[in-house]
């Protein structure tokens, strides 16, 4: 197509299978448009128009590929989708409104009645009560087991069990999944196997290639990585895929464009972010553990950590995010966060603000005490995510906090 008076020459398409992490992150999915546009565009329109009602027929009905309703089809949404499919190296990625979003959109695309779910019991607390409490009233049970016990994992199995479904890291006590050897167990009885890849991302580890079958993420987190929009995404098989597709076609789980933009924009810093967010997070990690006041810190990339060979095999870094138990109760916990100045208190993670917040009251406080005991969630720790703040503004302000105990 002529553009401006001249007929644009035609490269070879990129493939992103000759490329690396860093360069997928900055190029996978882009497809420009005859105006020859450097940054990816955005396409803010609820519907597209048909050059004729045959070829309209023929996009409903799947016979021809093209965009209908950006309810399911937005050429930005597929950007995205395109570049987290091959970060993730998947086949194929479904974009949802949030990462919530997500695990219900493929939980009620792959599962039915009468079907079991083995969890780990160490997950974001909405990820608990969509099981627990929402997916048990269709008839779906679920049955929470020890991240780290493999045997225990092999054991809740079920003639009936279609999926288990593990964070790891975990949220927040950084517990690690050996993802290969659940990966085998779940294969072996004949279920997928999902991972919550949220505290690491694709630029510190790919589940898939390690046996998974689905990775999701909330692209709230690291993906975007500067707090400003939700979002959600699935990465596996197109047959997987293709399901939960067709579940958010009909349900609506769906992101805008905007926010596919803005992940976009994201992912473009997303490796050397997630390098330097893992080089702070050891530093106060390591300060921490000497600090009088502390009881425990727990952050995989720690010597100390029990499973760190395990986070030195399956991952290329530890990422931001550690935790870490005061001396003393609830109110101690609450005495240090609002002794900090510069930390935002919130419970979002993966900014390059740092943040600081309370799990028991905030991100886990839906669950039960029983579960959050369970979970090893007592009312003494504190979840830290570290940004991109400067090493020792940061060790100072949690000194205000040690101050405070």
């Amino acid at each position: 197509m002529a553009n401006n008076g001249f007929e644009r020459p035609q490269r070879v398409q990129f493939d992103a299978q000759d490329y690396q992490t860093d360069t997928l992150a900055v190029r996978a999915g882009q497809h420009r448009t005859d105006e020859g546009e450097h940054s990816d565009p955005i396409y803010p329109t609820s519907s597209f128009v048909f050059s004729s009602a045959r070829e309209a027929a023929a996009r409903f009905s799947g016979a021809e590929p093209g965009n209908i309703y950006s309810r399911f089809t937005n050429p930005t949404v597929r950007a995205f989708e395109q570049r987290m499919a091959a970060l993730e190296q998947g086949e194929r990625a479904v974009a949802t409104s949030s990462g919530m979003a997500a695990v219900l959109s493929l939980a009620l695309a792959l599962l039915q009645q009468g079907d079991h779910v083995v969890c780990s019991r160490s997950v974001f607390g909405s990820t608990v009560s969509l099981f627990d409490k929402y997916l048990s009233r269709t008839g779906i049970r679920t049955s929470f087991v020890d991240p780290t016990d493999l045997a225990a994992w092999e054991a809740a199995l079920e003639p009936q069990t279609k999926l288990l479904f593990l964070e790891t890291p975990s949220n927040p006590l950084g517990e690690l999944t050996d993802i290969r050897a659940v990966a085998d167990i779940a294969h072996r009885h004949g279920a997928k196997l999902v991972v919550d890849n949220c505290f690491l991302s694709p630029a510190l580890q790919k589940p898939l290639t390690l046996g998974a079958d689905v990775v999701m993420h909330s692209a709230t987190k690291y993906i975007d990585g500067q707090g400003r929009c939700v979002g959600g995404v699935l990465v596996g098989s197109d047959k997987d895929m293709e399901e939960v597709f067709g579940f958010l076609r009909t349900a609506g789980t769906t992101m805008s464009p905007f926010n596919a933009w803005v992940f976009l924009k994201g992912l473009e810093t997303l490796p050397i972010r997630m390098r330097a967010h893992s080089e702070s997070a050891l530093a106060l990690a390591n300060w921490l553990e000497q600090q009088p006041g502390i009881k425990r810190v727990y952050y995989p990339g720690l010597l100390s950590h029990p499973q760190h060979p395990l986070a030195l095999a399956q991952q290329a870094g530890f990422g931001g995010v550690l935790s870490f138990e005061v001396e003393g109760d609830r109110e101690a916990a609450w005495r240090f966060i609002d002794a900090t100045r510069m930390l935002s208190i919130t419970a979002n993670l993966g900014d390059v603000k740092s943040t600081i917040t309370h799990p028991g009251t905030t991100t886990h406080g839906r669950m039960s005490p029983e579960a959050r005991a369970a979970a090893g969630i007592g009312d003494n720790l504190i979840r830290l995510s570290v940004g991109l703040e400067d090493l020792q503004d940061l060790k100072g302000d949690l000194a205000l906090g040690l101050a405070a105990l």
